[in-house]
């Protein structure tokens, strides 16, 4: 049985400190876009693995790197020099003597359909060189993997957290890298790359939006427009806001721009990997969406793990949706941290560790620490249709 330890916290709530920091790196940021194509390679093999074998097989392709290329911009026009590079690494089992599948093809092939989904400028044939260097597992962890009887035993001795509810500025931080990137405003406003960064900062009840958008300079035909669509995206943003909280919202875009023009955030692609802009995998958001240096994070790149054995995955996700639902069902808890510790070899179902921290009145504690106990114990026996849904893609990782 799983270690379950669950206290009442007696200090201020995240949302009602006075300074709060919080980040999202968007869907073309160079990390968010390796997190992005790694993990597809890892449903995708998990997939085909199941079509080809009726079981997912031992699989890590958690390590890659985006090398930003090379480009010439100016307003109306750009182009690429220097080639994108894109590096897929890890660790995937290639089947059997009879049966093999060809992993690096099956990478590349996701990795430039990744691409092409994702971003709107960028000419994936031409403008990116895409390799894969995924070699065969370790023999001991692939033999963990293949163990247990019916329950994944952990791959590492590791841990995940996770914490819930969001805040007004985590809320927003995110609501409105997704409202930039959504297809809705794309249309309406097709100068707006895909790489979005945005930094809130929340100073009591005011809450500052410090923006960086990457321009698509076949859009953007002067310094004059460039401008002008700065304001208007910005009054957007505060429009958008007004629907996710009461604070005072100011929004700053591209505050690295020379007040008198000239070297602008322009882009060809909308993307700042194609002017020297690298990428890592496990260097951006957290499985929640964001990074927030004000709460307990893992530093785990949960993103490539395969889904039925690793931790660093599954624990982060399972703790995120946790704490989500804690939180969802029971409004008398101000706050909930969870975090989970496996121990290599040991059943998922059977962590060493799963420890709540609730933000709560005295009065409640009780009667709430034993319902969350009992949602505790309902994840961890039902832990196999998590690990499915994981597989699947329908838990986002960055």
């Amino acid at each position: 049985m799983a270690n379950i330890s669950i206290s009442r916290l007696d200090v201020t709530p995240v949302s009602m400190q006075n300074t709060e920091y919080v980040e999202r790196k968007g869907l073309g940021h160079p990390d968010s876009l390796i997190d992005g194509i790694v993990d597809a390679t890892s449903v995708e093999l998990s997939r085909r693995y199941l079509e080809e074998f009726g079981t997912i097989l031992h699989h890590n392709v958690d390590k890659g790197l985006i090398i930003g290329g090379a480009s010439r911009v100016g307003f109306g026009r750009g182009a690429v020099t220097k080639r994108i590079e894109v590096i897929v690494a890890g660790r995937a089992a290639r089947g059997t003597s009879n049966n093999e599948i060809d992993v690096n093809e099956l990478a590349r092939e996701t990795a430039a359909k990744y691409l092409k989904g994702n971003t709107r400028f960028l000419n994936v044939d031409d403008e990116v060189l895409i390799q894969s260097k995924i070699a065969d597992g370790s023999a001991d962890l692939t033999g963990i993997f293949g163990r247990g009887n019916g329950v994944p035993l952990a791959n590492d001795t590791s841990f995940g957290i996770g914490f819930a509810p969001f805040t007004d500025t985590e809320r927003l931080v995110l609501a409105t890298e997704h409202y930039l990137n959504s297809r809705e405003y794309k249309r309406r406003m097709p100068m707006v790359g895909e790489d979005v960064k945005v930094m809130g900062m929340r100073d009591k009840d005011s809450i500052s939006l410090t923006v960086a958008i990457a321009f698509v300079a076949q859009h953007v035909k002067d310094i004059g427009a460039y401008r002008e669509y700065k304001a208007r995206i910005a009054q957007d943003i505060i429009k958008n806001a007004r629907k996710i909280t009461e604070k005072r919202v100011a929004v700053h875009i591209n505050t690295g721009d020379p007040e008198g023009g000239g070297d602008v955030y322009l882009t060809k692609t909308g993307l700042s990997c194609e002017a020297g802009d690298d990428g890592s995998v496990g260097r951006g958001n957290r499985v929640n969406g964001l990074i927030t240096p004000f709460r307990h994070m893992s530093l785990e790149a949960a993103a490539g793990k395969n889904p039925i054995s690793h931790i660093g995955k599954i624990y982060n996700i399972l703790a995120t949706q946790l704490a989500q639902q804690v939180t969802g069902e029971y409004p008398a808890i101000k706050e909930c941290d969870v975090a989970v510790l496996s121990q290599i070899g040991k059943p998922i179902s059977e962590p060493h560790n799963l420890n709540l921290n609730i933000i709560s009145g005295k009065s409640d504690f009780e009667k709430l620490s034993g319902k969350a106990r009992y949602m505790v114990q309902g994840y961890l026996e039902n832990i196999g249709e998590l690990t499915r849904n994981i597989a699947l893609g329908k838990y986002p990782t960055f």
